[in-house]
């Protein structure tokens, strides 16, 4: 028998059991995917992106496969903080899950508004994942996330839940570094990256494009390589800062990938969709990875991968 891994980690104050979490957007609101595993037994149940009030998303046609992923315009729906925390909340603390907390808004009074309905939720609820990739009606309808002063606007306004930051960022700007870095200036202790690339998908019998609104987010295992590029670059400007990488993380080796880059876990988004078991598929991959390789501790992999830390700064 090989030796016990310890799967623990931190993102800068969070502890967690282990270095695997489901995605935002991928494994419903509250406790679905316990129909198929212990939600316990991974580092967090990560829920879809919820808005203060509730909201219904885009009309369909919202996903369509594409050639190594899948592209998505579901637009956010969801059915706001209240309820959320009324119906799917006592499911997942039930079940023991560890909760990250996904909120978005179109205005930053809707990130505050959002982020003052969850400073009363249970000890469960770990983190808030502030997802800045989506459009800034005070903006022009500019994405959060591709300014650093509305990314730090945004993350300023949700300290009020008083739980941990992560701010969830787009790979849709060269100024990804200057952003993550007014989000760490403005409260997040933590970066998750990152969130989908823009994509389309062209009906040719129809002569139009397949979604509804035109064009989505492309996510899956073509949003790799981006993610791990963003996750190798970040942990370099920023040593100290917890980070989550997430896109395409749909087997083990990919999660230890993204380790090696500097992510201090990670987040299992669209394999979920195709084996609702995946998160815990990966997790289990993960361990056997580093039984093989002589590997007692994933904290252990941070970083070892990014030559542009010194050595001391490596863990």
């Amino acid at each position: 028998m090989g030796r016990v891994v310890d799967l623990s980690t931190s993102v800068a104050s969070v502890r967690l059991k282990t270095a695997v979490m489901t995605a935002a957007g991928t494994s419903g609101h509250g406790a679905e995917l316990g129909a198929y595993f212990d939600l316990s037994a991974i580092g967090a149940v990560v829920v879809k992106s919820l808005s203060v009030d509730p909201w219904p998303g885009n009309p369909g046609p919202r996903v369509c496969p594409v050639p190594g992923g899948m592209l998505n315009a579901v637009g956010l729906q969801g059915p706001g903080v209240e309820a959320w925390l009324a119906d799917e909340l006592p499911g997942l603390e039930r079940a023991g899950a560890s909760v990250v907390v996904s909120i978005w808004g179109q205005r930053v009074e809707d990130y505050a508004r959002a982020a003052s309905a969850l400073s009363g939720a249970p000890p469960c609820v770990v983190a808030l994942e502030v997802n800045v990739s989506c459009p800034n009606l005070e903006d022009r309808s500019r994405m959060f996330a591709h300014s650093p002063a509305a990314t730090a606007e945004a993350v300023a306004a949700s300290v009020t839940c008083g739980r941990p930051l992560w701010a969830k960022l787009s790979p849709n700007t060269s100024e990804l570094l200057d952003v993550a870095q007014a989000a760490l200036a403005a409260g997040a202790e933590g970066l998750t990256l990152t969130n989908t690339l823009l994509g389309l998908a062209i009906d040719t019998e129809r002569r139009a494009p397949v979604l509804a609104v035109g064009g989505g987010g492309l996510s899956g295992d073509a949003l790799h390589a981006v993610a791990l590029r963003a996750v190798y670059d970040c942990r370099a400007a920023f040593p100290d800062a917890g980070i989550v990488g997430v896109g395409g993380v749909s087997d083990g080796a990919r999660a230890v990938a993204m380790l090696l880059a500097g992510a201090d876990a990670v987040q299992v988004g669209t394999a979920t969709l195709c084996d609702p078991r995946a998160s815990l598929r990966v997790q289990t991959e993960l361990a056997r990875w580093c039984e093989r390789h002589d590997v007692r501790a994933v904290r252990e992999l941070v970083g070892a991968a990014n030559d542009k830390l010194k050595p001391r700064d490596k863990p």
